[in-house]
Parts: structure tokens; C-alpha cells; sequence
């Protein structure tokens, strides 16, 4: 998009979807291309010397960390001078934008024109300056003084019956000094109402790795990474979500390794990647990153890695004692005979085969791969996660690396890819709704009070106490609620019926128009933005997917002198609401970030003289149990287990949908209107769908149609207005852009166990919309 186009967009004008152009899908990724739209992009936000600062500042050690997804940073003294990939680009020059939302903004436009708005024309506009409030039977928001709005808010919590009529929403922007005092002041509050965005991504990955491996994070490090002997990356989208990724794997490559890639699309990234700070990846081919390509149907990894057990079993009752691990399985595992039993006993090929999409060859030249690798790692991200079957899934890839004992040594593991910058972290300082005894009997110990044991609401059942009126109040601390879950028109029908929504933010979302009876914005500072507080200049600290800790601290001027800190608005509001009981020293953690991280140290494993620690280049890694196979679990061994075949099937006449970024996206926000490695421009309202499928139901390549799902109680949901697009999707499947197709996604339609909404198993139909 163009600096005119940009321009327009924040001067009023809507991107008009009639313009929509599409091309044939790209098969590479990044090189120049890449750094010219990065730089287009940050240079239609601010200053040619403001983007440099910028630029040169993000994740480097004494810079801050991007704000975009978690994949960790090369150690301190061997990154490059340009750290970060285009998206990231985007992102730190979205959030670092010299435009401004002021209270003229605010008078010009009502609520209910704002709510008409796209996602995209809202984050145009600019960074929040100064608190607003809508008050009761007002249509526009109108200024607030700091001290009013803190007030406000905290006077409605302490009306409120009982704490758990509270919810406490955090994304993964949020970093580990902030989210550790959201959680201390919500629980010395009384509630463990703390839902966050992992519950909508990879709380299913938590939850099988858990209960497998006694934690739930990834094992492996970059290193593993590099040295791998074959690379797993599925149900993921390295070149869109996490493009440093591609750096790596293009390293595991150099290194003699190979990568396997399994995904419903054929993702550019994963094809051939062209590093664009070698003169490689600019004037030659790059490099093809993945080895094989399994176009797998959604939903069908379980039974890809059922098929593969099956096969390393057999492979081994042919030539016992070459092919498991049979030592490791006996000192470090339990549960491998009922495993086994059960993988030979229902694993059909004919099933695998339908429920894949794959053929039985591609299957047995992935077997072969494995047999001649020693050392394996499965990486991957909400392929796998956002399916009813999510968690059997990933306890699937435990039992495959299990067998060879691909657990806890150099070069292999398991790697969930978090999408978001300190999602880990945030859960790490507390930020779960189901936090273990132990930690809460530490908080409350540290801090004097008792902390509450029943758990709270995630973030599927937050809207449905919403929705009953069992929670009046919610706080949203980053993020956009309101466009990240499922079910758009049922969530925002719970949210207006909130006594007071509030949300800490930096710039305009959806749900700052989605309302409670009152309303609160309350802006704050930056990743990038420079924190002082009475004790000086202050930093903060993130954890990556890795479990690498280190410092971010801010470089640029605040984009507003009525900003506040995350750490400012969550200790003056705790400080209003609970007083001195318990006594915590809330003015003296605001004004110096030292103090948070010394309580942190004493309360959260790992982070022993935590202060001392993250001052030196690159910081610290966290310890992980596994990678000295020590398993938390309640045998004290890893576990196999024993998973039902699932596949998901839509009846005849529909499709299972999956709901995923555009590469000109992050998150729920999207940059332009376009998605350059799809071939798609100019519009986001489209459904990629297989040629023959089209066929099949009578529709040409560009008719309009809506998109209407299907639930099991019989209701339907619809999202109108969607041009189809003959796409290489596998047949009988389609995609499509979220947010705008999260209306589609029930409530109810969540994974077993996790709870995480199921957004890649969509069932749909489509009708030819009406003239």
C-alpha cells in the first residue's frame, strides 16, 4: 500500500474490496522484496530517522525486544546489526508511528461510527494520547484524568459482589514485570480470573505437554535447532508468523539437516527462503528449506503421526533393538506397552490415508527420513493446537519422539513456536487462570496474604459468564479481545453487557468500541518507548519460546507526555482498590522495576538473583527440567499415551475451514490489504478454495459468496461478502482470513481439555451471496 493509500486510510477512507487482484501464489520468500516493503511501510509511519532508530534498536541487547512474535535472538555477540524480519519491521514502526488519536479524534467520531470501521483503518489512525471515558447513554468517548479514571475503575471493582465477578484479559505484549503484578494484584484481590491469548493458541500444546512431560514449554534451544538431523515443521507458517525462524532452519540446512514441512497450504517460506542480509538471499536462488512437502488435510497430523508410530513399531519388531531407543524407553518413560498396544491395535491404513489426504509413498519416505536421523525435533504452532483433537495431537508427537528417544538431548525436543512476544512469559510470572498450589502458596507467603485456590475463568469462559451475568467487569491489559476469540457477534454481546470494560492499550482496536454500560481507554507506553520513572530510567524484562530470558528497554520519546506505564496504571489502580491490606508496596514497585524483579526471584522458579542475571548480555535461559530427562509428572517418567483415531469429516456440499493471517498481519491487525505470498491483492474477504471443490459446487473462480457454518445444536453463523479464490488448498478444505471469520468459529467449538477454540476446523458451506 502506498503512502497516499496509508494516508487515506487514516483521512477516513475504507480499502474498497472491489479493487481485489489475485496471482498465482508465490514459491519463495523474503530477499529483497521483503526489505523494500518493510521499509515503504515504516517510512508511510514516521520519520526516515525515527525508522532508523527504530530499526537499529530492535532486538538487539541494549535495545528492546519486538514486540511481534517470540522466536529468540542469536546469543548477544552474534547477532546481526539488523535483528529482525519484515513483519517485525512492521510491527515496531506500526507501534513507534508518529500519528496521533486525540480527543478531537474522539469528538469527531461516535462509537457507533467507529464500530463500523474496519481493523484496518482503526490501527491507521495512530497511537492513543490520553484517557477517555464513555459514560453511561453517551455515544463518544470524552477525556478523563488519570486519577479520575483510576477512580472510576477501582470504585467498580470494589462494588463489585464477589472478586470473581472480575476478569483480568492479558496478551502477550505484556511483559514479565507488569504481568507478574496483574496477577499478584488479582489474586491479593480475590480471583484467578486471568484469562490471556495462550488460552486461544497453544493451551493445547500446555496441556499435552503436561501431562506427558511435566511441563508445558518446549525443550529444544536454537542450537538443537541448528544441529538437528531432521527439523518437523507443522501446522505452521514460519514465513507469515515467526520469519526468523527461516534464518534457523535455513542454518539446520547449511549444517547437513533436513526439514520436513506439513501443512494444508504450501506456505512460500517454507518452500525456498531468501536470507536477505546475505548477498545470497538478494541476487541468488536462497535456499529450499523444506525437503518434503506433505499437503496434509486439516486435522489429519494425528493420523500422519499414528501412521509414523505404527511404522517405527514394526520397523523394530523386524530388526529389534536397531530402531527404539529401548533404553531410554525403560529408565525414563512408563506407559509404552499400552501405547503400543493400542497403535497397532487401531491404526488403519485406509483410515490414515483418507484422513491425511496423503499417499501411503510420501508417508514411508518421511519413515525413512526418521530411521536415518538421530537426532529429531517437531516444531509447530496452531496447525495442530486449534483442532477438537489438539491435545491428542501433540501427545501424538511426544510418543513419536519418545520411541527414539528424542527427549532430552542435544538436537531434539519439542517445539511449540509462540506467535506472540512474551505469551511464555506472562504464563511463567503467573498470567493462567489454573496456576499450580505450589506457586500460589510462594506468592502468598512473599506477600502476606492468602492467595484464592479455585480456578478461574479462561478466556471460552469468560465470555460465557459474561454472557450470564456472572462477570461485570472486565480489564484488558494489551491485546483485542473483542477480535481474537471465537464466536464475534456472541462475544460481543457479553461484553456490552459488562457494567465497565477497560482497556490498557497503545493504539485503537475493536474493542474499544464493543462497550460496557461504561467504558474506559487508558493508554500506555510502548515496547519502544522510553519508561522514567522516580528511579530513573527503567527497563523490563520478556521470555521467548525458547525460555531465553532478557531486558527490553524502550529508546524513543513516550507518544504522549499523559502516557503511563503498564507498571504505573496496574500499581496506582491496586493501590486504590486493596489499600494496605495486604501491604504491598505498590509506589515503590512503580518506581523502581529493581524491587519488582527481586520479589520475582524469590517467587518464581528460575529466577534466582534475577537482577544480576538479566544485566548481562542476552540475559539467562531458564532451566528445563526435560533437558536433563527430569519429568514432573506424577510417575516422575515421561508418559506415552494412548490416543482415539480422529478425523475430521464435513458432510456433503461443505468444507472444513480454516481460519489464518494474511502475511501483511499480525495478529488480529492487519498492516494492508494485501497478502503478497498468496498471490492476493487488494482484499481480505476471500476463500481460498481447491479448483475441484469449486467445480463440484457449481461456483466460479471469483463468485461472490457467504460463508455460513454449521454446529452440532444446529445453529448456523455467517460472514457474507466473500469472493472465492481457486487455491492449491487440499480438496474438500478452504481458508480464509481471521478476524472477519471468527464470527464462524462457535463458542462451544473448542478442543478437549485445552479449551482453545477450534479455528482451523471450521465446517462451512457456501451460498451464492445475494445482488
Amino acid at each position: 500500500m502506498t503512502e497516499r493509500a496509508w494516508c487515506a486510510v487514516r483521512d477516513g477512507d475504507e480499502p474498497d474490496e472491489g479493487e481485489l487482484s489475485v496471482t498465482a501464489p508465490r514459491t519463495w520468500a523474503t530477499g529483497a522484496p521483503a526489505v523494500v516493503h518493510a521499509l515503504k511501510y515504516a517510512l508511510g509511519q514516521t520519520s526516515p530517522k525515527r525508522t532508523a532508530l527504530t530499526l537499529l534498536s530492535i532486538n538487539q541487547a541494549k535495545g528492546f525486544d519486538c514486540p511481534g512474535c517470540a522466536w529468540p535472538e542469536p546469543a548477544a555477540g552474534q547477532r546481526h546489526r539488523n535483528e529482525y524480519c519484515e513483519n517485525g519491521a512492521k510491527h515496531i514502526s506500526d507501534e513507534a508511528t508518529s500519528h496521533r488519536v486525540t480527543a478531537d479524534f474522539f469528538r469527531q467520531y461516535s462509537v457507533e461510527e467507529l464500530s463500523r470501521k474496519s481493523d484496518h483503518w482503526l490501527n491507521q489512525q495512530g497511537r492513543l494520547t490520553e484517557p477517555m471515558v464513555l459514560r453511561e447513554g453517551a455515544t463518544h468517548y470524552e477525556p478523563i484524568g488519570w486519577d479520575e479514571a483510576l477512580d472510576l475503575l477501582a470504585r467498580e471493582l470494589r462494588a463489585l459482589d464477589h472478586p470473581d465477578e472480575a476478569l483480568f484479559y492479558t496478551s502477550g505484549r505484556l511483559a514479565n514485570e507488569p504481568a507478574f503484578l496483574l496477577q499478584l494484584f488479582a489474586r491479593a484481590f480475590g480471583t484467578n480470573n486471568l484469562p490471556d491469548c495462550s488460552n486461544m493458541c497453544h493451551e493445547s500444546s500446555g496441556s499435552a505437554l503436561g501431562e506427558t512431560l511435566g511441563i508445558g514449554k518446549g525443550s529444544v534451544s536454537l542450537d538443537d535447532l541448528h544441529n538437528a538431523d531432521l527439523v518437523f515443521v507443522v501446522g505452521q507458517n514460519p514465513g507469515t508468523n515467526h520469519p526468523r525462524m527461516l534464518t534457523a532452519l535455513e542454518e539446520t540446512k547449511r549444517r547437513g539437516g533436513s526439514v520436513v514441512a506439513v501443512n494444508p497450504l504450501p506456505e512460500a517460506g517454507l518452500l525456498r527462503f531468501k536470507y536477505p542480509q546475505k548477498a545470497r538471499g538478494i541476487i541468488g536462488r536462497g535456499t529450499d528449506i523444506a525437503d518434503q512437502f506433505l499437503q496434509i488435510r486439516p486435522g489429519g497430523d494425528l493420523a500422519l503421526f499414528q501412521a509414523l508410530n505404527l511404522m517405527l513399531l514394526e520397523a523394530e519388531d523386524k530388526e529389534p533393538g536397531t530402531v527404539l531407543d529401548r533404553e531410554f524407553i525403560e529408565a525414563h518413560t512408563t506407559g509404552y506397552d499400552a501405547f503400543a498396544e493400542h497403535i497397532r491395535a487401531t491404526t488403519s491404513w485406509d483410515a490414515v490415508l483418507a484422513a491425511t489426504g496423503l499417499s501411503r509413498d510420501e508417508i514411508e519416505r518421511v519413515h525413512e527420513r526418521v530411521l536415518n536421523s538421530r537426532s529429531v525435533i517437531v516444531c509447530w504452532a496452531m496447525g495442530l493446537t486449534q483442532h477438537k483433537h489438539g491435545v491428542p495431537t501433540i501427545r501424538e508427537v511426544v510418543n513419536f519422539l519418545l520411541l527414539r528417544g528424542n527427549i532430552g538431548r542435544p538436537g531434539a525436543g519439542v517445539c511449540p513456536v509462540r506467535g506472540h512476544s512474551n505469551v511464555q512469559g506472562d504464563r511463567t510470572m503467573g498470567i493462567w487462570e489454573r496456576m499450580p498450589q505450589a506457586f500460589l502458596d510462594r506468592l502468598g507467603r512473599e506477600f502476606g496474604f492468602t492467595a484464592p485456590t479455585a480456578h478461574g475463568l479462561d478466556s471460552v469462559d469468560s465470555i460465557r459468564a459474561m454472557l450470564d451475568g456472572r462477570a461485570k467487569l472486565f480489564l484488558g491489559v494489551a491485546g483485542n479481545f473483542v477480535r481474537a476469540t471465537p464466536d464475534s457477534d456472541v462475544t460481543e454481546r457479553a461484553m456490552r453487557g459488562c457494567r465497565l470494560t477497560a482497556h490498557i492499550s497503545t493504539k485503537l482496536n475493536r474493542s474499544h468500541t464493543v462497550c460496557g454500560r461504561t467504558a474506559l481507554i487508558l493508554p500506555t507506553l510502548g515496547r519502544s518507548d522510553r519508561d522514567v520513572q522516580a528511579g530513573g530510567e527503567q527497563f523490563m524484562t520478556v521470555e521467548d519460546s525458547m525460555s531465553e530470558v532478557h531486558s527490553t528497554r524502550g529508546r524513543l520519546d513516550p507518544a504522549s507526555p499523559h502516557l503511563l506505564s503498564e507498571v504505573s496504571l496496574i500499581t496506582r489502580l491496586a493501590s486504590r482498590v486493596l489499600g494496605s491490606e495486604p501491604d504491598i508496596p505498590w509506589a515503590d514497585f512503580e518506581a523502581d522495576y529493581d524491587l519488582v524483579r527481586d520479589r520475582i526471584a524469590r517467587v518464581v522458579p528460575g529466577f534466582e538473583d534475577f537482577n544480576e542475571r538479566v544485566r548481562r548480555p542476552g540475559g539467562f535461559r531458564l532451566p528445563n527440567p526435560v533437558n536433563e530427562r527430569v519429568f514432573r509428572t506424577a510417575s516422575g517418567k515421561a508418559v506415552f499415551t494412548a490416543n482415539a483415531f480422529t478425523a475430521l469429516e464435513a458432510p456433503e456440499g461443505h468444507l472444513v475451514l480454516q481460519t489464518l493471517r494474511s502475511h501483511d498481519q499480525w495478529n488480529t491487525v492487519p498492516y494492508a490489504m494485501d497478502d503478497r505470498y498468496r498471490g492476493i491483492k487488494g482484499g481480505r474477504r476471500v476463500v481460498l478454495v481447491n479448483a475441484s471443490d469449486l467445480a463440484d459446487l457449481g461456483l466460479p473462480d471469483g463468485t461472490l459468496v457467504d460463508l455460513i457454518s454449521v454446529w452440532t445444536d444446529g445453529s448456523e453463523r455467517r460472514a457474507d461478502g466473500f469472493r472465492v479464490v481457486a487455491y492449491p488448498t487440499p480438496p474438500g478444505s478452504a481458508a480464509a482470513y481471521y478476524p472477519e471469520t471468527n464470527v464462524l468459529v462457535p463458542l462451544d467449538s473448542v478442543a478437549d481439555i485445552s479449551n482453545t477454540p477450534t479455528s482451523k476446523s471450521v465446517i462451512v458451506r457456501l451460498e451464492r451471496a445475494s445482488a
